[in-house]
């Protein structure tokens, strides 16, 4: 008794918990969140993959929305699996590595984005260089057929540089060696809309592309969608800014609450630690 008052005040209750159960569930339903959302991620991409022919699919690979999905939602799941498994069980290895692989993401993304506006001339080569992956391929990928009249659409333009990138397509191709119907054609998406028109004219850009810019642009988008895009970036800073940052406030939130519970649950064991050691103690 006497050296347990000249120490001060003794070992806390085995009851007592540094963990916050707070911090601990928070963590826990952020990334259950999350891992349900990669798994239907998963699901969707597998399933949309397996609709494809097996030799169309093999094709047009690099350029394929699916495996992107599927790329993205598995990293998903892995990490936040780490994060989940890891709060419940206050697994000290499980929530390091999930704080370690969201750091490297979030410094992955970051470096991208300075990068890209460094060297915007070289990253616009990348994208033109996608882009053309993703006009010969066309017709291989329903899924990426969509995404591509979708960007046509939207942003009210044609092929990369300009309509006539669509003659690397095999289907719209201009040589006079080429049998298809579509020769020398451009899809629908890059047609001129009427508002009035109540059924899309499917065919409306049969032989754009043996036309002139001038004579093009009464019928289609002649501007290829890299500038577009370009222009469209340079418009919606601040819509992109707001972007980046939702995406990157629940990261560093991730990581700030895996580190709070990483030195919660070692002041833990610390705590375990000290009590076994005063239980053999005879004068406590």
């Amino acid at each position: 008794m006497a050296r347990r008052a000249a120490g001060g005040a003794g070992p806390r209750g085995d009851d007592f918990s540094f963990v916050s159960p707070v911090v601990k569930y928070v963590l826990f339903f952020f990334n259950m969140l999350f891992w349900m959302i990669s798994m239907v991620m998963v699901a969707v991409g597998v399933y949309a993959r397996l609709l494809k022919h097996a030799e169309a699919a093999m094709a047009c690979l690099a350029v394929d929305p699916t495996i992107l999905l599927v790329v993205v939602g598995v990293l998903t799941f892995l990490i936040t699996f780490c994060g989940c498994v890891g709060s419940l069980r206050e697994n000290i290895c499980l929530l390091q590595a999930f704080s370690v692989c969201l750091t490297v993401v979030f410094l992955l993304q970051l470096a991208a984005g300075v990068l890209g506006f460094i060297f915007s001339d070289k990253a616009r080569g990348k994208v033109s260089e996608i882009i053309n992956g993703a006009i010969v391929h066309y017709r291989d990928d329903l899924d990426l057929q969509n995404l591509i009249d979708f960007g046509q659409k939207e942003f009210s333009c044609c092929g990369g540089v300009s309509y006539k990138d669509w003659s690397q397509n095999m289907y719209f191709n201009c040589t006079a060696a080429n049998p298809s119907r579509e020769r020398c054609s451009v899809p629908f998406s890059c047609c001129l809309r009427d508002a009035d028109e109540a059924v899309i004219n499917t065919m409306c850009g049969q032989g754009m592309q043996a036309m002139s810019y001038l004579e093009a642009s009464a019928f289609i988008y002649t501007n290829g969608c890299i500038d577009k895009l370009v222009n469209w970036i340079h418009s919606n800073l601040f819509l992109l800014g707001g972007i980046a940052l939702g995406l990157a406030v629940p990261q560093l939130v991730g990581i700030l609450l895996a580190q709070i519970l990483i030195n919660q649950i070692r002041d833990q064991i610390k705590l375990q630690l000290y009590n076994q050691q005063h239980r053999a103690d005879p004068w406590y």
